[in-house]
């Protein structure tokens, strides 16, 4: 009994198709792939060529052809991943970037690093052709890092620490919307606010410990030192610092309400509080910013500050693939920068009036 031939699953080549056809396998490809060649290939050849191929199951090597092209289809996405703990902000850009990359037919392709300082270079390592753009998700570097960035690579940032040459950022308008939702805690009786801020001296943080100030300052209130603290915008840092200070600090000196400088934080802070029996929003009002996915399942709901994260994604994608036709010679590039997304205060379960304020409140206080 004959053994059983094995079937032959390697995929057709172009000198296959060209061996099928009676041509060349530069023939061939010239037919198959639009690519330049010496000679004139005939209506007739073609043909015989494109049945060729079509018997055959032969499928262009895409790899090849974007290279014939400088072109890959391909946008990367640079993330500094920190810890183990689940970052839903950059889940929810994300969305918004897969989002617009299909409407454009890119692909996408997400490079994670340990930290921007070390690893500037392996940014610029990967803009090796593999690429068309690169979209740096909330960089931290310094102009001296960001020059270290390949000129022949178009980028675009999403809360970059600083303005960079050569870089578009996105942006929100952070002071304002920290301002809004501290001036909303201020009308609504509240008057030792606490902020727990982001890393002192990053951009971001500073413009959120601004707004927090300015809030209070225009309410007649003085900031009061003792009640700004930092952490480093995870749930894990934002229960620290809370459970610190609440061992710093008797009972009866506990804020009337919480404003942390994003929602992963104010997660933390929930469940410090919840740990030492201290009620949300019966004993303290607690608000976040980002309002990510996780403000809205938490007991209570977190009220907190909108930026359209998802918004920004997309309008990065547009940027960048803006900068990449223009380095390929279909339009000008986009040279605006920052882009400023507005931001929102949305009010949910986690905050209530002071006793002395709720007869001058409106009832419905989840109004959107």
């Amino acid at each position: 009994m004959n053994p059983r031939r094995k079937k032959n699953t390697r995929a057709a080549t172009l000198a296959d198709v060209g061996r099928a056809a009676g041509v060349s396998a530069m023939a061939a490809s010239a037919a198959l792939n639009e690519t330049r060649t010496s000679a004139r290939i005939s209506p007739e050849t073609r043909a015989k060529i494109l049945e060729a191929a079509e018997k055959l199951g032969y499928r262009p090597n895409v790899a090849a052809r974007a290279l014939v092209k400088r072109r890959m289809n391909t946008i990367g996405v640079s993330v500094v991943w920190y810890g183990s703990e689940l970052n839903v902000y950059f889940i929810e850009v994300l969305n918004g970037i897969i989002e617009a990359a299909t409407h454009f037919n890119q692909n996408t392709t997400v490079f994670t690093f340990h930290n921007w300082k070390d690893d500037i270079d392996r940014v610029g390592a990967v803009c090796d052709g593999r690429i068309d753009g690169m979209i740096l998700l909330a960089p931290v570097y310094s102009s001296e890092l960001a020059a270290r960035l390949p000129l022949h690579t178009p980028f675009v940032a999403l809360h970059a620490n600083v303005e960079a040459e050569g870089v578009v950022n996105i942006e929100s308008d952070e002071e304002r919307g920290a301002h809004d939702i501290v001036e909303k805690l201020v009308e609504l009786g509240h008057r030792r606010i606490m902020h727990i801020s982001g890393p002192r001296g990053l951009l971001g943080a500073e413009r959120r410990v601004r707004g927090y100030r300015a809030a209070l300052l225009e309410g007649g209130i003085e900031p009061d030192p003792d009640l700004l603290i930092s952490s480093n915008f995870t749930a894990i840092d934002g229960k620290k610092v809370m459970l610190e200070w609440l061992d710093a600090h008797a009972r009866p000196n506990i804020p009337d309400a919480i404003f942390c400088a994003n929602d992963a934080a104010a997660l933390g802070v929930l469940e410090a509080l919840a740990s030492r029996g201290i009620r949300v929003p019966g004993d303290v009002s607690l608000c976040g910013f980002d309002d990510t996915i996780s403000s809205r399942t938490t007991v209570p709901q977190l009220a907190t500050v909108r930026q359209p994260l998802r918004d920004m994604g997309g309008k990065a994608v547009d940027i960048l693939m803006q900068r990449i036709e223009a380095i390929h010679g279909g339009g000008p590039d986009f040279t605006h920068s920052p882009v400023v997304f507005d931001t929102s205060v949305i009010l949910r379960d986690s905050v209530i009036p002071m006793p002395s304020a709720q007869q001058n409140i409106a009832p419905d206080l989840n109004s959107r």
